[in-house]
């Protein structure tokens, strides 16, 4: 038995999910908010054996490893820019990660897709009127015949992809140099240029995995091409795009955007100009929120915590730690 500490479960989903039996037999305790405070997060876990990370809510530090001496395991899924690995190793806490090779994530390629349709039916603004008696506000956009510009040739990407199509939408493509690669090898349209893929896109959405590689990967340049009433939709991460870029290009009130993801979450900031510029649909990072999303999710993160207890760790990231 191993004395689990799961983080960021903030509305305590988990335990209803049929997933949670998995963990029987462990001591496990569930924190339904997130503390920022390491001194403060330290205190809590300090008889943490296995901490089971809700995806990037929570960075695990140096600081935090070093308060931790209890720690043996981290238990999560995808990619980890919020643990700091080598740390981890120095402290003996072994890391183990699902880099999910199979299915995309469903669930935010449906983000991605009620994003663009909400943005361009102006469905929050149509809820609020009639909800305040006005009855219809504004009139919105059709979809269909226009090209929609995915950056990054990856799976949840080819998920909206075949929405797109099916709702009569052009479909271009940007990516690194491997991803036009087979994204050509595919038969799929690749812009003739990085300017020409932002010019030439009605709707740009970003599908592209943060890495050191990857953060500040759309400038202030790229989104200065986008046509006018272009709209950006980032459900991927906000790393992505260069510090303040979105923000200066919305405050110009040329482009639309359609916001999951923001460099502090939680974002509690309501005068945060993403949040407050008309021209701007945020939502609070709900891409990857559905009970389906979680329970495969966290399948595999469990499975890990029982794969370690058993002696026989799987998904190791770091497995020198084990020697």
């Amino acid at each position: 038995m191993s004395k689990v500490h799961i983080l960021d479960d903030w509305f305590d989903t988990l335990r209803g999910l049929p997933c949670f039996r998995r963990l029987d037999g462990h001591e496990v305790t569930v924190w339904t908010d997130h503390e920022p405070d390491p001194a403060r997060l330290a205190e809590r876990l300090k008889d943490a054996e296995v901490l089971v990370l809700f995806r990037e809510r929570t960075a695990i530090t140096e600081d935090l490893l070093a308060r931790l001496p209890k720690l043996r395991l981290i238990s999560q899924r995808s990619v980890y820019p919020h643990v700091d690995v080598d740390a981890c190793t120095r402290h003996g806490v072994l890391l183990c990660s699902n880099m999910s090779g199979g299915a995309p994530s469903y669930a935010a390629a449906e983000m991605t897709l009620a994003l663009i349709l909400a943005s361009y039916r102006q469905i929050p603004e149509q809820v609020a009127s009639i909800r305040a008696g006005r009855w219809q506000a504004g009139v919105g956009r059709s979809l269909r015949g226009r090209t929609l510009g995915l950056y990054g040739y990856g799976r949840i990407a080819g998920a909206v992809a075949g929405y797109a199509e099916a709702l009569g939408l052009k479909v271009q493509w940007w990516a690194s140099e491997a991803g036009r690669a087979r994204a050509r090898a595919d038969g799929a349209q690749v812009a003739d240029s990085r300017e020409a893929f932002f010019a030439s896109s009605d709707i740009v959405s970003l599908h592209v995995r943060l890495k050191p590689e990857t953060r500040g990967l759309i400038t202030a340049a790229d989104l200065a091409n986008l046509s006018d009433r272009a709209l950006f939709v980032n459900t991927s991460r906000a790393g992505l795009i260069a510090p303040g870029a979105l923000e200066a290009e919305i405050a110009r009130g040329r482009i639309f955007a359609a916001v999951d993801v923001f460099d502090e979450e939680p974002l509690r900031d309501t005068a945060h100009p993403l949040l407050t510029h008309p021209n701007v649909l945020p939502t609070p990072h709900v891409g990857f929120v559905t009970e389906d999303e979680f329970d495969l999710q966290f399948s595999d993160i469990f499975d890990q915590v029982n794969a370690h207890a058993m002696g026989a760790p799987i998904h190791m990231i770091n497995p020198e730690v084990r020697g």
